[in-house]
């Protein structure tokens, strides 16, 4: 027997258009023309995949679906080059109309760190190794 391995990161969004804008920001390769799309699939560095799936695709065969409240059930995070950039991306992100979640600090584990929040209220973290 085949051991299973993680293949797809799978996000469920209420706003496909503005899901994918955002992610496009923090540099995934999403097609424009998939805007109006109800599933959308990105691939990763690695092999890996990241799909999007509306709410509706979700409900059409999981009717009992409802929308997770109460905080994160996943986090993303993304690997800036420099505590510099960490910094240039959050900002990029709040000045375009994204929530800010955590302002950049220096984390007591090494790293530059900041949160920002999705368009569906999900916590990005953006990362980059602190300078010594």
């Amino acid at each position: 027997m085949n051991t299973p391995r993680l293949d797809v990161i799978g996000l469920v969004v209420s706003d496909m258009a503005a899901s994918l804008a955002f992610y496009r920001r923090l540099g995934l390769d999403v097609p424009a023309d998939a805007d109006t799309q109800p599933h959308v699939e990105a691939a990763l560095p690695g092999g890996m995949r990241i799909a999007w799936d509306t709410e509706e695709v979700i409900r059409s065969f999981d009717p009992e679906w409802s929308r997770p409240e109460g905080g994160d059930r996943i986090g993303l995070a993304f690997l800036c080059g420099s505590p510099a950039e960490v910094d240039a991306t959050f900002e990029a992100l709040v000045a375009a109309g994204y929530r800010g979640h955590l302002k950049p600090w220096d984390a007591v584990w090494g790293q530059r760190y900041a949160v920002v929040l999705d368009p569906d209220g999900c916590g990005v973290s953006l990362f980059a190794q602190s300078e010594a």
